[in-house]
């Protein structure tokens, strides 16, 4: 009695373990149970014994490193596909076999068919429009790479031209520039994971500002892996900013869509991820002349500005402005002091005058022409006769002294 597990396995109720020759026969009868499907891959290798009908070949996966052994007939091969050479993308009609006495799990196929240029295209034609639709290409999401990296990812063929390029143009132009290269494979079936773990590696040391990727010049079916889609996917999902540099100007893979900067060669990559040292000394020194001319001119402007000051006279003669003050001083004490002496002279003639009034209109100077006074034992002034009588004592006034008299008699 057997219960199932939830990967649909069954398992003994008593927990027995299995021997590996049932495993690998279940194993077999599940996978036969698959039937027929439609393989897509790289030919990685191609066996053709000689008298044999049975051909091998080693189908690869361009997106990971996997890879199948496929049996085939000869008069298939020689039908869908009788030009067919190691690196060639296929498409077949196979079953999948699993070999239980050994463990491993082989194609049979009964229809291959080579895929052409035209099919190829249509195909990266598909899957650029694919990736687009999901913002792989949007523009808003490239990162632009710094003016002067400190260190600089290059992955890329071992001693290919490519390499070179890029290594002598980037030091050519700023010799002290430092690389990282990871060497990989540049096409065939292993180029898509090579390049994929580079890209990993690079982008997880800290150290790198910018990866490049690059490769010199071929036909479409050598730049297919620079548009594989899992290679695409990885450009997309880096922190750093990735160059491609694959091919010619007139070369244009997926990856080119994908990368924050394309470079239409590897030479093309060297001058847009280090700046030109000659070209930059040219505009430091161009920027120091107009920055002595604009400091010099402003020097000079303003030394005219201060000589235009100090030819000032109150400036070029600063006592001017005191004496000049000194002299209103003087002419006002001047008139003040004239102003002060003749109001004491005008207060003078005016005072001389009014005594003269006074002393003209003064009853002594009356009496000093030989006039007196004459009062009333009341004390009053006696002005008539009449206001007297017989027998009063007047008194009398003189200029010096006074009199007394008594009245004898009015008249």
């Amino acid at each position: 009695m057997t219960t199932p597990e939830p990967n649909g396995i069954p398992k003994s109720t008593a927990e027995e373990p299995w021997p590996v020759r049932v495993v690998s026969q279940k194993i077999s009868g599940w996978i036969a149970k698959l039937g027929w499907v439609w393989v897509d891959g790289q030919v990685a290798q191609i066996s053709r014994r000689p008298g044999a009908t049975t051909v091998f070949l080693t189908l690869r996966d361009p997106s990971a490193d996997l890879s199948l052994t496929v049996t085939t007939n000869r008069d298939v091969l020689d039908v869908g596909a009788p030009n067919l050479e190691e690196g060639a993308r296929v498409t077949l009609h196979a079953k999948p076999d699993f070999f239980p006495a050994r463990g491993t799990l082989s194609l049979r196929a009964d229809e291959i068919r080579q895929v052409g240029l035209g099919e190829l295209l249509a195909r990266l034609e598909r899957l650029k429009k694919l990736l687009a639709a999901e913002g792989l290409f949007d523009p808003r999401r490239k990162r632009r790479p710094p003016f002067l990296p400190g260190r600089i990812g290059l992955i890329t063929g071992r001693a290919s031209a490519a390499e070179r390029d890029v290594l002598t143009n980037a030091r050519r132009r700023w010799p002290a520039v430092d690389f990282r290269v990871v060497n990989v494979a540049v096409q065939g079936p292993t180029a898509v994971p090579q390049i994929v773990d580079a890209l990993k590696v690079l982008d997880a040391d800290e150290s790198i500002d910018v990866i490049v990727i690059a490769r010199g010049g071929g036909g479409v079916e050598d730049l297919l892996p620079f548009s594989d889609e899992a290679l695409c996917r990885a450009v997309f999902a880096c922190r750093t900013p990735v160059v491609s540099a694959i091919g010619h100007e007139t070369d244009a893979p997926l990856l080119d869509y994908v990368a924050d900067v394309r470079a239409s060669t590897p030479t093309d990559a060297a001058k847009r991820i280090v700046p030109d040292l000659g070209e930059e000394l040219r505009v430091i020194q161009v920027a120091r002349q107009r920055l002595d001319r604009a400091v010099l001119g402003m020097i000079d402007r303003e030394q005219h500005r201060l000589d235009a000051i100090r030819s000032r006279p109150v400036l070029a003669r600063p006592g001017v402005m005191i004496e000049a003050r000194a002299g209103d001083v003087t002419a006002l004490r001047e008139r003040a002091a004239r102003s002060l002496d003749h109001r004491i002279r005008a207060a003078g003639d005016e005072l001389r005058h009014t005594v003269a009034r006074l002393r003209a209109l003064s009853p002594a100077a009356t009496l000093d022409r030989g006039y007196a006074i004459v009062q009333s034992p009341s004390g009053h002034v006696v002005r008539a006769a009449t206001d007297v009588a017989k027998g009063d004592v007047l008194r009398v006034r003189l200029a010096r002294g006074e009199l007394s008299t008594t009245v004898e008699e009015t008249r």
